[in-house]
C-alpha cells in the first residue's frame, strides 16, 4: 500500500454508539468508508448509521463482507459476545481489525484472537475511547512524560455512566435486551473499566499488573440481576498502583452521562483530570489540573489533538502499532477478563 493510497474500511456490527465516533473518527483520518453490515439491521444504532451515511452500501450478510476482497480494516462495534468472533474472521481474512471495547468477554475468545494476530501478521486494535477521544488525557501524557509530575505511583480512575442516556441509544426508546444479559456484554469490569485499566498501564508505564481484588455488584436494579451495576478493582504493577471504580449510577441532573475523572499521583505533584464535565464549574469539557512544585495550573485541553484514527491508517499502511502496542491491548483485556473472573459479587448481580 503507498503512502497515498485511500485505507478502505467496513463496518461490521452496529449495536453500540461508539460506532459513530469510530467511523466518524477513520474517515476524517482519510479513510474510504465503503460498506456495512451488522447482525440485527432493526437495532436503532444500525439505522441511525445508515441515515447518516446513506451513499455506504449495506451488505445483508456480515462474512459476506468480512471476506470480500479490496477492505483493508474492518471497525465493529457489534454486541460485545460477537465482536471477538468478527475480529478473528476479519483477521484470518487478512484484514485489519479495530473494535469498540470490550475487544472481547472471555479468555477462550482473547485466545483465539491472540493465534489469529499471529498466524495473520494484521493488527487488532481496541478502541479505548476515554483515552484515544479524550484530549485532556491526551495532554495528561504529554505532562507525564515531560517528567512534570517525577514518577507515576498510582492512578485513581473513575468511570460512572447512565443508563438512560439518549446519546448512547441511538434514538432507541431504551437499552436492548443484551445490555442486561452479562454472558453477552461481559460483566462491568470487563466492559467498563477497561478504560481504566488501559490507562492505568499507559501513564504508570508498566507492561503487566495484578488484580489485587475486584469487586461487582448490583445495588440499584435488583429487577435486573444480570446487570452488574457497580464494579472495582484494585491493580498492583511492579511500580505502580492502580485503583477503579465504575458503576451505572450517573443521576439525571447532571448535564452528561458520566463525571469520568483520572487523578494521576507523581512523586513531584499530581494530575487530575474531569474529562466531561466540571460540576458547577467551567464549560465544556477536558479540564485538566496540574499541581507541581512550582504552582498550581488549570489547563483548557478541548483544543488538543487527538492522533488515535490518524495512527491507525498510518498503522494500516507501515505494518506499525503506533495507534495502541499490541501486546499493551492484549494484557488491558487479559486484566479485565482477570478481574471480572475474580471478582466478589455483591447485592443482586448475578
Amino acid at each position: 500500500m503507498t503512502a497515498t493510497q485511500a485505507v478502505r474500511f467496513a463496518a461490521v456490527g452496529l449495536d453500540h454508539a461508539h460506532i459513530f465516533g469510530q467511523i466518524a473518527g477513520l474517515v476524517g483520518a482519510g479513510a474510504e468508508f465503503v460498506g456495512m453490515a451488522t447482525d440485527d439491521p432493526s437495532a436503532a444504532i444500525a439505522t441511525r448509521v445508515r441515515e447518516l451515511y446513506p451513499e455506504v452500501p449495506v451488505v445483508e450478510r456480515p462474512d459476506d463482507l468480512v471476506s470480500r476482497d479490496g477492505i483493508d480494516l474492518i471497525v465493529t462495534a457489534a454486541v460485545p459476545d460477537r465482536r471477538g468472533p468478527i475480529a478473528v474472521a476479519a483477521l484470518r481474512a487478512g484484514k485489519d481489525v479495530v473494535t469498540d471495547k470490550p475487544g472481547c468477554v472471555s479468555f477462550d475468545q482473547l485466545e483465539e484472537i491472540e493465534k489469529a494476530v499471529g498466524q495473520s501478521g494484521r493488527f487488532w486494535s481496541v478502541t479505548f475511547s476515554e483515552r484515544f477521544e479524550v484530549p485532556s488525557v491526551i495532554k495528561a501524557g504529554e505532562l507525564v512524560r515531560e517528567g512534570r509530575i517525577g514518577t507515576v505511583v498510582q492512578t485513581l480512575g473513575i468511570g460512572p455512566h447512565r443508563i438512560g442516556d439518549r446519546g448512547h441509544l441511538g434514538g432507541g426508546a431504551g437499552r436492548p435486551d443484551w445490555f442486561y444479559d452479562k454472558n453477552r456484554y461481559g460483566g462491568i469490569l470487563t466492559d467498563l473499566a477497561s478504560h481504566q485499566i488501559d490507562q492505568f498501564l499507559w501513564f504508570t508505564g508498566a507492561r503487566t499488573a495484578e488484580v489485587v481484588t475486584s469487586t461487582v455488584g448490583n445495588f440499584a436494579n435488583p429487577e435486573e440481576p444480570g446487570l452488574q451495576d457497580f464494579g472495582e478493582i484494585l491493580l498492583r504493577s511492579d511500580n505502580a498502583q492502580g485503583y477503579i471504580r465504575v458503576d451505572w449510577y450517573t443521576p439525571d441532573g447532571l448535564p452528561t452521562w458520566g463525571d469520568g475523572r483520572l487523578m494521576i499521583l507523581g512523586t513531584d505533584g499530581y494530575i487530575e483530570l474531569r474529562k466531561y464535565v466540571d460540576i458547577a464549574g467551567r464549560d465544556g469539557g477536558d479540564h485538566l489540573f496540574l499541581v507541581d512544585q512550582q504552582r498550581t495550573q488549570y489547563i483548557d485541553c478541548s483544543q488538543v489533538e487527538t492522533t488515535y484514527y490518524s495512527d491507525l491508517i498510518r498503522d494500516v499502511r507501515e505494518r506499525t502499532t503506533s495507534a495502541a502496542p499490541q501486546e499493551h491491548t492484549f494484557e488491558t483485556m487479559r486484566l479485565a477478563l482477570t478481574a471480572q473472573q475474580r471478582a466478589t459479587i455483591r447485592g443482586a448481580a448475578q
